[in-house]
C-alpha cells in the first residue's frame, strides 16, 4: 500500500479490519518492519486523537516519528502553480512536500476544507499535491472530503462489538453551532457501504451528502423511523453540500437522547469526537452504558497500525 486516502485504496476491507483486531492483541509483533524508518505527521489543522493514535501506532511498529504543525511552525504554503509569490505565502508546496519526502519514509497529512468553494475542497488540492510531490507513501489524517483512518476505526469497533452477523448501522445528523465539514460523514458512509451492514443515513431535509459517498445507503428524513432496531448509531453534525457549507435554523430536536434509544436494539452510540455535550449529543448518553465513544477512539491506534504495517511491508518489498 502506497496511498491511504479512502476505502478504494483497500483491496479487501474485511481483511484490513481483521488485521487491525489482530494487532490489538499483539501490538509489538512487527517492530522489525519500522526499524530505522521515519514517519512525518504533518498537520495543517488541530488534532488530538489522530495525532496521538497515529504516533502511537508508528511507535508500536518501531518507527521514529516527527510531528510538524504547519499552521504554527511552518511557512505559509503556496498551492497554485505559475504565480509570482509576492503575497503572504513563503514556500511552494512543490519544494515543501519534496523536502519532507527526503526526511521521511511515510508521510501523514491533515488538512480541512475552507467550506466556501465546493469545487476547491472536493478537488482535494492540498492532499493531492503532497501525494504528487513528496515521493513517498502518504496517509490521509483527514482531508477536505474524507477521514479514512477514523472510518476504519469505526468499522473495527462495529466488527468487534456487534451482536448479530449483519448489524443495522445508522448515521444520524446532529445539531451544532457552526458549519462543519462533510469529511467524517462522507467517509463513514463510504466505508459502511462497502461493509456487510444494513446502513441507514438520517438527517433533516437540506443536509443531503454528495451521492458519490452514499451509493448503497438507505436515506430517511424521519429520525425515529431510521433509528428503529438499530444496533449502532453514529452521531455527527455536518453542513449542507448544497448550498455548500451552509447551516439552517432549527432542528435542535435531532440531538440523540436516551428516550430516542428506546426503539433500538440496545444500540451502541458512536461519535468521532470532539463532541459538544448537550448540543450534538446528550450527556446522559455520553455518560451512560450505551456510549462507546472512548472505546472507538482507542481503536484509532489499531486502525492506523494496520495501515502503516501494510505500507512498511510494501517498502520492504
Amino acid at each position: 500500500m502506497k496511498l491511504f486516502s479512502s476505502v478504494y485504496d483497500v483491496p479487501n476491507v474485511k481483511a484490513l479490519v481483521d488485521e487491525a483486531l489482530q494487532l490489538k492483541q499483539n501490538p509489538y509483533s512487527y517492530q522489525h518492519l519500522g526499524k530505522n524508518k521515519t514517519m512525518a505527521l504533518v498537520f495543517l489543522n488541530p488534532s488530538l486523537r489522530t495525532r496521538m493514535s497515529t504516533q502511537k501506532a508508528a511507535l508500536n511498529l518501531g518507527m521514529n516519528v516527527m510531528v510538524l504543525n504547519m499552521d504554527k511552525e511552518g511557512w505559509a504554503l503556496e498551492l497554485r502553480d505559475n504565480v509570482i509569490m509576492n503575497g503572504n505565502s513563503v514556500e511552494h508546496i512543490r519544494e515543501a512536500a519534496a523536502v519532507m519526502g527526503q526526511y521521511a519514509d511515510i508521510i501523514g497529512v491533515r488538512s480541512f476544507p475552507g467550506l466556501k468553494i465546493r469545487e476547491e475542497d472536493y478537488n482535494e488540492m492540498i492532499f493531492n499535491k503532497f501525494v504528487q510531490f513528496c515521493g513517498v507513501p502518504v496517509v490521509s489524517l483527514e482531508s477536505a472530503t474524507r477521514h479514512p483512518l477514523q472510518s476504519l476505526a469505526d468499522l473495527v469497533t462495529i466488527e468487534e462489538l456487534k451482536t448479530r452477523e449483519r448489524p443495522k448501522v445508522v448515521l444520524t445528523w446532529a445539531p451544532h453551532v457552526k458549519s462543519l465539514p462533510q469529511a467524517v460523514p462522507n467517509s463513514f458512509a463510504e466505508w459502511m457501504c462497502k461493509a456487510d451492514v444494513d446502513f441507514v443515513i438520517t438527517h433533516p431535509k437540506g443536509y443531503e451528502l454528495c451521492t458519490d459517498f452514499t451509493n448503497g445507503a438507505t436515506i430517511i428524513n424521519n429520525q425515529d423511523e431510521a433509528l428503529a432496531d438499530a444496533d449502532f448509531i453514529y452521531v455527527k453534525n455536518w453542513s449542507a453540500y448544497e448550498p455548500y457549507g451552509k447551516i439552517f435554523p432549527g432542528n435542535g430536536d435531532w440531538m440523540l437522547t436516551n428516550e430516542k434509544l428506546k426503539g433500538t436494539n440496545n444500540a451502541k452510540v458512536m461519535h468521532c469526537l470532539p463532541v459538544r455535550r448537550d448540543l450534538e449529543l446528550s450527556s446522559e448518553i455520553l455518560d451512560g452504558a450505551s456510549s462507546i465513544v472512548v472505546h472507538e477512539a482507542a481503536n484509532r491506534v489499531w486502525a492506523a497500525q494496520a495501515v502503516l504495517k501494510r505500507m512498511l511491508e510494501k517498502l520492504s518489498d
